[in-house]
């Protein structure tokens, strides 16, 4: 019988941070089969109209700093 899952997230919380991150990167690769092709679909076309939006000057960025600062201060920090 496998191992639970709280057992086996336990185990790789004790791995270096190097070790959890190519843990993380090859789960995320085994994974790729189960994407729903439907969804992949939908986030091309949306990630395909956001590119055309700023091309096209009808959306501006924000810097990601600036994004950052936000952030902290909407959470208090």
């Amino acid at each position: 019988m496998p191992k639970a899952l709280d057992d086996i997230t336990k185990d790789a919380m004790e791995l270096l941070p190097p070790q959890r991150v190519a843990l993380a990167g090859f789960l995320l690769e085994s994974a790729a089969g189960a994407v729903d092709p439907e969804a992949e679909a939908a986030w091309d076309s949306e990630i395909r109209d956001r590119i055309r939006a700023i091309d096209e000057g009808r959306v501006i960025g924000v810097a990601y700093e600036d994004v950052m600062r936000a952030a902290a201060r909407r959470l208090g920090q």
